[in-house]
């Protein structure tokens, strides 16, 4: 049974910058390693949000992403449009600007969306609807380093969020390689390019409304623009203001079932920037296998865990495929109206 967290206020000057945590000092002996351990902790028990800092990703690596992404949204819309989501029923490729949904509520932004490069795999009788979300990428022909880019971020990012989830789960006094088994080569990883283009003349500022992400670990890469606001615990959302080299590091909602609420996944939006001022962040969202179950956690702050935040509106499946199969439907309508009409609820 699960019922929602309750947590007390902290001081409201604390949410000037989320906590910062450095990676490389578990490479430094005992003591930093302890250290980290600690205020890893902290971050993923008591807010859910951290910047990540010593992650190891070079600025060469950044660079290379950054100027194949700004180069693809300087492309001629038609050359943007051939690649777009509503061609693919595995809900890859460009989403134009409002067609991603929220809570329902129209997103002012646009995107590419790339997975792990695989052949499509189309569920046969009996199989889980989920494995449509395995399949091919779109890529703009025009731009070939954007394909080696986003597939060299994939994997340098699964290696340092891999990293990561090893040492959050030491922190917490758990089995380190506990969940390597969903991982692998059978992860089921997802990388997104964003541009917000500016507020929408129209009153609404929903760059991308209120939500938690549904996998294990997301690490974000923002600009110096800003927008991100993360939900603290006095309820209301607080800037991130960008930190210079740092991943914005979020727990997704299987974090959460699997501590059963100790650790928790945190509700972000982004305000659209004003006027016409551009925004640009990559997303990369570090998630298991979509066949993949999500077994307890054995650690020793087990029996202190609050349970799981309860949310009618939202709830949470035990094999991770059918989690995001849920949010993609919701997200994309015009995609799911074209290819997955079955798997629509009824008006």
């Amino acid at each position: 049974m699960t019922h929602t967290v309750t947590r007390t206020a902290a001081n409201p000057s604390s949410y000037a910058q989320l906590p910062i945590i450095d990676l490389s000092a578990a490479d430094r002996g005992p003591q930093a390693r302890k250290l980290l351990h600690a205020q890893l902790h902290s971050a993923a028990h008591d807010v859910g949000f951290f910047q990540l800092i010593g992650h190891g990703v070079t600025r060469a690596e950044t660079d290379a992403l950054t100027t194949a992404m700004r180069a693809f949204f300087a492309l001629p819309e038609a050359d943007r449009l051939a690649l777009d989501n509503v061609r693919s029923p595995h809900f890859r490729g460009y989403t134009r600007t409002g067609d991603e949904r929220t809570a329902g509520a129209r997103d002012w932004r646009d995107q590419l969306d790339i997975g792990a490069e695989r052949p499509a795999r189309i569920p046969g009788p009996g199989e889980p609807a989920y494995w449509w979300l395995q399949g091919p990428n779109q890529w703009p022909a025009a731009l070939p380093e954007l394909r080696t880019a986003a597939l060299a971020w994939i994997e340098k990012l699964s290696g340092v969020a891999q990293r990561l989830l090893h040492e959050l789960l030491t922190a917490i006094g758990a089995p380190a390689d506990f969940y390597d088994p969903v991982f692998g080569e059978r992860a089921h990883p997802h990388l997104k390019l964003v541009r917000y283009p500016g507020s929408a003349g129209d009153g609404t500022d929903q760059g991308v409304g209120a939500h938690k992400d549904y996998g294990f670990l997301t690490l974000l890469l923002q600009d110096t623009v800003g927008g991100l606001q993360v939900q603290r615990e006095d309820g209301l959302f607080h800037d991130v203001p960008p930190l210079e080299d740092a991943f914005v590091v979020n727990l997704g909602e299987l974090l959460e079932v699997a501590t059963n609420g100790y650790l928790i996944a945190t509700n972000h939006r982004v305000v659209s920037p004003p006027h016409a001022t551009e925004r640009f962040s990559v997303p990369f969202f570090y998630n298991p296998s979509l066949d993949a179950r999500v077994e307890p956690l054995p650690f020793p702050h087990a029996s202190s865990a609050p349970g799981i935040t309860d949310d009618p509106a939202n709830p949470l499946f035990a094999e991770y495929g059918y989690n995001e199969l849920k949010g993609k439907l919701r997200a994309h309508p015009l995609v799911a109206e074209r290819h997955h009409a079955e798997l629509l609820s009824p008006a």
